[in-house]
């Protein structure tokens, strides 16, 4: 009995220093994630049910309901979604698929396409701010071939789309990643089999490439979803919500009402309405594209 209590002692023994080694490791993950995420949105939700003067109420609600400016930039939020998201995912499928067949110089390729997510978003956005210029290399182009210049960053008819570019020119090369690799993943004796029952390509992508990306695919559109929800760098860089309220993307306005105007009451209420139409459109998405167990 006594060695049976002995070994039990000592595993009890090592079972608690492994447990403490873990939490060792893990306290300073936990501690930036309670610092940096969850007591920030805690601060935010209670933040929005709290007026100016202190009061619990949903008055911050009702004010910003009543805003046309943030009823605006809520339109143009969702614009920017409907629009960049299937274009970035498309895009990001048609290279994946390019890419993973036998293609000259396909790493170097791949690395071109990966290189603008090595550059920080405010970096880019100076970048192309300067192609953007009316005096700017692409109008320079476009006068030469004798076309008209484009007012790319001043027009409002303009302005969202090349919004649209730049963070395209970022994400697509990132989201192309997961898909090569979902491809990679899918067996190469599938293909081998359509090919030889006189599958062409298009029906070996329709049936066995895009039912093998169903996963990686319901990735990246939920992590491309929230991504264009919170775009923030290219605007406040730019366009700063111009011309004419056409690039004010919701983060803008958040910033704006909590770092310009010094309402925090509103800033914070509209970071909650933001979580809960990111929350919504993911769901619907989880709806519409269940992944396989």
């Amino acid at each position: 009995m006594s060695v049976t209590r002995t070994v039990t002692s000592r595993s009890r023994t090592r079972t608690r220093r492994s447990a403490l080694t873990a939490l060792a490791f893990l306290a300073p993950a936990v501690v930036g994630v309670v610092l940096l995420r969850l007591w920030p949105a805690v601060e935010a939700l209670v933040g929005s049910f709290t007026s100016r003067s202190g009061d619990v109420s949903f008055g911050t609600f009702e004010r910003l309901f009543s805003d046309p400016t943030f009823i605006g930039s809520l339109k143009v939020t969702l614009l920017f979604s409907v629009v960049i998201n299937p274009l970035q995912i498309a895009l990001a499928l048609l290279l994946a698929v390019l890419l993973t067949q036998t293609v000259p110089l396909v790493g170097l390729w791949r690395t071109f396409i990966l290189l603008p997510v090595a550059v920080p978003q405010i970096v880019s956005a100076i970048i192309w701010g300067v192609l953007f210029r009316p005096d700017g290399p692409f109008n320079s182009v476009l006068v030469a071939l004798g076309l008209p210049a484009v007012p790319w960053l001043t027009s409002p008819d303009m302005a969202l789309w090349s919004i649209v570019i730049i963070c395209s020119w970022v994400g697509v090369g990132y989201w192309m990643t997961f898909l090569v690799a979902g491809i990679k993943d899918i067996p190469e004796t599938l293909y081998e089999a359509a090919q030889l029952d006189g599958a062409g390509p298009w029906r070996r992508f329709t049936n066995i490439t895009l039912p093998g990306l169903r996963r990686p695919l319901l990735f990246v559109l939920v992590a491309d979803t929230v991504a264009n929800f919170l775009v923030f760098a290219p605007v406040r860089q730019l366009t700063r919500g111009g011309p004419e309220g056409s690039t004010n993307l919701i983060m803008n306005t958040i910033f704006e009402r909590a770092y310009q105007i010094g309402d925090l009451p509103a800033a914070s209420a509209a970071t909650t309405i933001l979580v809960l139409i990111v929350v919504v459109v993911v769901g619907i998405q989880f709806r519409l594209l269940p992944g396989k167990d």
